[in-house]
């Protein structure tokens, strides 16, 4: 196997796309279709078939009309491919020109060249141009991980009323504090305010400067 044969076949592909592409930007079919349907249309008038000894010859007396036909089918064809801002008038001219075929140019090229001509103008008529994707808009605010802003509460937003926040430390003897004890034969999670079962008298709990101490 030749060392060129991965280029080689890298290549091909490549201009495959590329065809693709271009194809996929106009209307190729139709204007292949018409293109196909002036053949004959021009061809036929001016043809002899040979039938063994016998010379049949099948041109008519408007040849050079069949020939005009023929030939502006063919260059709609091309412009379709090339100018397909027309499709629309070159579709509309290849049908009116397919019909007139038939009865200048032997029914149209024996009816061949008259249907692919008629397919090929209705293609075009009919074809319009695909739409470019859209790009999406970024999202101009997120929360954590993807999730819509707000949805996910912040750090300090975590914090009950009257309890300190995670991670800091009770200042004052309003904060409540655990209370041990078992309820219902169970440790107890209540919570009591400091300084609630203080005797000494200096608790606010219990009178200001021990005003109402014992003795």
């Amino acid at each position: 196997m030749s060392a060129e044969t991965p280029a080689a076949a890298g290549q091909f592909t490549r201009r495959r796309l590329q065809f693709r592409a271009w194809r996929g930007a106009r209307p190729f079919w139709a204007g292949l279709f018409v293109a196909l349907g002036g053949l004959p249309i021009a061809y036929f008038p001016y043809a002899n078939l040979q039938i063994g000894h016998l010379t049949l010859a099948m041109s008519t007396t408007a040849g050079a009309g069949s020939l005009i036909i023929g030939v502006l089918l063919v260059v709609l064809g091309v412009s379709l491919w090339f100018q397909k801002h027309v499709r629309v008038f070159a579709g509309v001219a290849a049908i009116l020109l397919a019909l007139v075929s038939i009865p200048v140019s032997n029914l149209g090229g024996f009816l061949i060249g008259f249907l692919f001509a008629l397919v090929g103008g209705a293609m075009a008529v009919s074809w319009v141009p695909g739409e470019p994707p859209r790009a999406e808009p970024p999202l101009e605010s997120k929360g954590t991980d993807g999730a819509p802003e707000g949805a996910v509460p912040a750090a300090d937003d975590t914090a009950f009323p009257g309890y300190p926040a995670p991670g800091t430390q009770a200042s004052g003897p309003a904060v409540p504090g655990p209370r041990g004890g078992m309820d219902d034969g169970e440790p107890s999670q209540a919570f009591t305010a400091p300084g609630a079962h203080d005797l000494s008298g200096t608790s606010p709990a219990n009178g200001a400067n021990g005003r109402h101490s014992a003795g």
